[in-house]
């Protein structure tokens, strides 16, 4: 009984709990509904307050857009009419502009229909008195046909024979007053130009000569560069072509050749060799072939320099080597790159004061000479050699008319040929400029060479001691001994027939075996 009261009371209190919670969550969710209801009035409200708003704005900005393409309108609409309007004058000022010249034109017309007419009448009263003008000139030509006992045409032959001697005798007389005239102020302006282009080219002269001296800090060097039982000297004698005299001069060596391009080579090896220390013939070889190769660039270089110098553009690669060259040539002893330049200079003023082309004058004036660089001899005189030689470089054919024409072994057919030949003179013609003797020796040792040369089996041949020994050096393939000295019999049989030269040449064969093997 205890246990059902429990669970009754249990069960009572569970009831009544849950209608007390059922009674609270009704007030509850009654009380929510109201702030809801509030809340959701409230909102309503305020929405439509804030549509009246946009409402109203949108309202306002219609009306604003609406009265901005009101006015965009009304001014197109505006600027439409001033431009109808501006059309409308522009065709009537044209309407009347075309009315005004037709017009004209008509009275234009009127005005030539009547002057026309007045001309007709005028021609047709000339044609009659032309007529009768004629009939009276035919009459008094009969007249004095008659008179004198000549026809018309007779006399009229003789009265042109006797204007054409009179006009004949007067134009002579003016023809020779004017080349008398044109002689000496021809002969006082060529004096004139030519004076002011000496004055203006002051150049320095150098004459070549066949011997450099180079300096050493002590004689002791001396004895190293002839090295053992005189291997070294040999070996650089050899190689370079060039005489290297050591004597009691102190501190100096004197190199001789009269091919400057050797003894270049030769003074800048030894300059080398001596400040390197290592002086044996294997490494002489070295240095003598590092040299030759580095003034070939520096001859190159010289061209370059030269060209620019000179204001002388798109001149051929070759031609530039050429001029280069002419720094280690000479032309009676006078330099000839010099010589060039100033020929150059010398041209260039003389065009301008002729009113010529000066780059052309001053291109010509360069290359005149390059028929004296090459090493080859040729039958052809230099002149012409060079004229060859620029014509296969693309020269202009006034430049290689020029150049061909100097020493007039072609006929000049411009106007700068008379001026390069002119120009050459000049610089040759100073005093001190050039020496005869000297180009004569050095050309009597370039012989000697070509002669050596021409026998088979020589590899290179040097002139020495002013001429008075020949070196040739040969193949040991293709000469033995025995034919070395017979080599040397020949040569010397041929210096004797065909050359001649004071005292005595003494002919050197040296002939050299080298057997070379690398140890890997």
């Amino acid at each position: 009984m205890d246990i059902i009261s429990i669970i009754i009371g249990m069960v009572g209190g569970l009831a009544g709990g849950f209608t007390i919670t059922k009674v609270l969550e009704k007030s509850t969710a009654s009380n929510l509904l109201k702030n809801a209801k509030k809340d959701a009035a409230s909102i309503l409200k305020d929405a439509n307050l804030e549509g009246e708003n946009i409402k109203k704005d949108k309202l306002l900005q219609a009306k604003e857009k609406f009265l901005e393409l009101k006015s965009e309108h009304e001014k197109e609409i505006l600027a439409k009419d001033k431009r109808m309007a501006e059309v409308e004058k522009r065709i009537r000022d044209k309407e009347s502009q075309v009315s005004s010249e037709l017009a004209k034109a008509k009275k234009v017309n009127d005005d030539y229909e009547a002057k026309t007419a007045e001309y007709e009448s005028k021609l047709e009263v000339l044609n009659k008195k032309q007529q009768e003008i004629e009939k009276m000139h035919k009459s008094q030509v009969e007249q004095l046909e008659v008179i004198s006992g000549l026809s018309a045409e007779d006399a009229k032959e003789q009265l042109v024979e006797s204007l054409k001697a009179e006009a004949r005798t007067k134009a002579m007389a003016h023809i020779q007053d004017t080349i008398e005239e044109a002689k000496l102020t021809a002969q006082q302006e060529a004096k004139k130009v030519i004076i002011n282009t000496i004055q203006r080219v002051g150049t320095e002269e150098a004459v070549e000569n066949c011997v450099s001296v180079f300096n050493i800090e002590s004689d002791d060097v001396k004895g190293r560069i002839i090295g053992r039982e005189g291997r070294n000297i040999r070996a650089l004698e050899a190689a370079t072509g060039v005489e290297i005299i050591v004597d009691d001069t102190p501190e100096a060596i004197i190199l001789s050749c009269f091919d400057p391009v050797r003894r270049e080579i030769a003074r800048l090896s030894l300059h080398k060799l001596v400040t390197d220390g290592r002086i044996h013939p294997a490494r002489i070889e070295e240095v003598v072939a590092k040299t030759t190769k580095q003034i070939e660039e520096e001859i190159v270089e010289v061209g370059k320099r030269t060209v620019i110098d000179l204001g002388i553009h798109g001149l051929h690669p070759e031609l530039i080597k050429t001029v280069g060259r002419m720094k280690y040539r000479s032309s009676y002893g006078q330099n000839l790159l010099q010589h060039s330049r100033e020929v150059s200079k010398l041209c260039g003023i003389m065009a301008a004061e002729l009113g010529l082309n000066v780059k052309l004058a001053k291109r010509a004036g360069l290359l005149h000479d390059i028929g004296k660089v090459p090493d080859a001899e040729s039958d052809l005189p230099h002149a012409l050699l060079g004229m060859q030689w620029a014509e296969k470089y693309g020269e202009k054919e006034e430049v290689c008319n020029a150049i061909g024409a100097h020493h007039d072994e072609i006929e000049m057919k411009y106007l700068i040929s008379p001026i390069i030949q002119v120009c050459d003179a000049i610089s040759g013609a100073r005093p001190g400029a050039r020496r005869q003797v000297l180009d004569s020796y050095i050309q009597r040792l370039k012989d000697l060479e070509e002669i050596a040369f021409g026998f088979n089996g020589v590899k290179n041949a040097y002139a020495i001691q002013a001429g008075r020994e020949l070196r040739v050096i040969v193949e040991s393939e293709k000469v033995n001994d025995d034919m070395a000295s017979s080599l040397s019999f020949e040569i010397s049989q041929k210096i004797q027939t065909e050359m001649t030269y004071p005292g005595q040449v003494k002919i050197t064969v040296i002939r050299e075996t080298r057997a070379v093997n690398i140890a890997k």
